[in-house]
């Protein structure tokens, strides 16, 4: 079987997606400085508008789609399917911090925070999949 993320054969801008996990990679770190817990309700409900395809109402895209503007970078079109697993992903992971951070179990809280922020370190500085390489041994199970 070879390496292959979802496909839907809708494209998206990858510009964007790239700035929205630089700032979610933004957020993440705020979070660990400031373990203020309103920072993660803040993330997991801007992936719940995300998934819900109402994009217009996300505060993190529609800042990325400003920094897009004011700094006048390049489109990237790119798959959206590879996108979509990957915000499903962070909503998961988002679900799992909050449920770690109300039951503090600091130690599992700092993994899952951290395994986000690698995650979307990768997306933001690489353009690297990480739920891709998920999803390939996902599919190599099933």
């Amino acid at each position: 079987m070879s390496k292959s993320c979802p496909i839907s054969l809708k494209q998206i801008d990858g510009t964007i997606v790239r700035i929205n996990a630089f700032i979610i990679t933004i957020l993440v770190l705020s979070f660990l400085i400031s373990s203020n817990v309103l920072i993660l309700y803040f993330i997991f409900i801007d992936f719940i508008i995300r998934v819900s395809k109402y994009n217009t109402y996300s505060l993190v895209f529609n800042f990325s789609k400003a920094i897009k503007k004011i700094f006048k970078l390049k489109t990237k079109m790119t798959d959206s399917g590879s996108k979509r697993w990957a915000m499903f992903f962070g909503l998961f992971f988002m679900f799992i911090t909050i449920i770690l951070y109300s039951l503090d179990l600091k130690i599992a809280l700092y993994i899952s925070i951290i395994f986000l922020l690698i995650c979307s370190s990768l997306e933001a500085f690489f353009s690297f999949c990480l739920g891709c390489e998920i999803y390939y041994i996902y599919k190599k199970l099933i």
